[in-house]
């Protein structure tokens, strides 16, 4: 799956230097096109050049299609594909695909491919026609230029990709409802995961059947979603920069918009470069937490998170399972949860100490950017231009990672595990 998604960065690479890509009809540098490419596959936003000044039409149609199928899923494309020439899959091919999209069985690959396929059209189609409808009616856009807009931004959305052809993203509409609020529908529908949505389609009348990993993954984003837009109102009540001008109306849509976009999204409505240290330190938890698993989400997960929190909990108080919803979460779950926060945190780390050796840019900033590109958020301080060659080439790393590493590591964890003949004495070292 690494090598899928490496073969479709390079070649979103080629497409993108090419003389028809650029605006002015010359070759892009390869690391600008080589940075965009990785940035849209693993549906990131972060970008070097202002995307809707800096590529023509066909460089923004290359760019939607890499991060439109690097959300979708690619093995989940392939999947689809299969079957239009064939009703039987092979088992590697089923094999792979689970691993992408985090089915529970074989027999879920296809199910899951299908609900991908149906939620992600109807739900771009339906909120890229309420965006042209607005850009045309309420801000004399042209229907060609306001379909173009809204399609771009509604697949950027639900692909919680973060790209936007405007130079100051969405702040432009920082105080418009029926613009943010279609983009936070799409954000959060296609970020809570496919096997929610495919629980969902099955149960949706009978909660008491939703399985562990849905009700932990809906419970835990309404938690962190509701706890960002409150810390966020706190935080920037009276900041200039941001929310202290506005409006009571206008200050609770834009820090709700701010909570579901750190989620990995990566539209701004509001500058990011201006929020207090406050707000900066609560965009580092939730980028590195994320979305939900096999979604179009990065972060280490907010199931990760939940099944950490619920062994805190017991070991809190003394007992020996982790429980939740009257079930009790497996021994595997907390090894490969704990793998996975590690693992993530060391990435962030050694990221965050190339950059700053290469650059005087404060720490603070740099550890922003980091995050941002290890949770594929695309959000930024206004730092990504100005970095050198090799940092910017640290954060393709980190992107590529994010969006292919985890996924990887949790398969490799599932599919290596395997019962020993023999079990060494037990002993406890002490901890803490």
């Amino acid at each position: 799956m690494a090598l899928i998604f490496l073969a479709v960065i390079l070649m979103g690479t080629g497409l993108l230097m090419l003389p028809v890509s650029n605006a002015e009809g010359i070759s892009a540098p390869w690391i600008t096109a080589f940075f965009t490419a990785v940035s849209a596959v693993c549906v990131t936003g972060l970008a070097t050049v202002d995307t809707g000044t800096y590529w023509s039409t066909f460089g923004q149609v290359v760019i939607l299609l890499l991060f439109q199928l690097g959300g979708f899923g690619i093995m989940t494309v392939a999947t689809l594909l299969g079957l239009l020439v064939n009703s039987s899959l092979r088992l590697r091919t089923r094999m792979i695909a689970q691993s992408e999209s985090r089915s529970l069985g074989m027999g879920d690959v296809v199910s899951v491919a299908k609900v991908v396929l149906l939620v992600t059209f109807v739900m771009e189609l339906l909120v890229a026609g309420l965006l042209t409808l607005r850009l045309h009616f309420a801000y004399g856009q042209p229907w060609g230029e306001a379909a173009w807009s809204g399609l771009f931004h509604s697949v950027s959305a639900f692909n919680n990709a973060g790209f936007s052809i405007y130079p100051d993203n969405l702040m432009g509409y920082a105080t418009d409802a029926l613009i943010l609020l279609p983009v936070m529908a799409a954000i959060v529908i296609g970020g809570i995961g496919f096997p929610v949505l495919n629980d969902l389609r099955r149960k949706i009348s009978d909660p008491r059947h939703w399985s562990l990993h849905t009700k932990l993954t809906l419970s835990g984003t309404a938690l962190l979603l509701f706890g960002g837009f409150a810390s966020l109102l706190v935080f920037e009540w009276s900041n200039p920069g941001t929310l202290g001008t506005m409006s009571l109306p206008d200050k609770l849509l834009s820090a709700a918009f701010a909570s579901v976009s750190a989620r990995t999204a990566g539209f701004n409505s509001i500058d990011i470069g201006a929020l207090t240290h406050e707000s900066w330190a609560l965009h580092y938890f939730l980028m590195f937490v994320g979305g939900g698993s096999a979604g179009t989400a990065g972060g280490v997960k907010v199931g990760t998170i939940a099944i950490l929190a619920l062994l805190v909990i017991a070991e809190i108080r003394g007992r020996q399972d982790s429980e939740a919803f009257g079930r009790r979460v497996g021994g595997a779950a907390q090894r490969q949860a704990i793998t996975v926060l590690v693992l993530g945190s060391t990435m962030i780390v050694l990221g965050t100490l190339v950059i700053l050796r290469d650059t005087d840019i404060p720490t603070d900033q740099v550890i922003f950017e980091v995050i941002s590109a290890f949770g594929t958020v695309g959000l930024s301080t206004g730092i990504t231009a100005s970095l050198p060659e090799s940092s910017q080439l640290m954060l393709t790393v980190l992107m590529y990672v994010g969006r292919v590493g985890t996924i990887t590591l949790a398969a490799s964890l599932a599919l290596g595990e395997h019962r020993m003949s023999y079990r060494y004495p037990e002993e406890h070292p002490i901890v803490g």
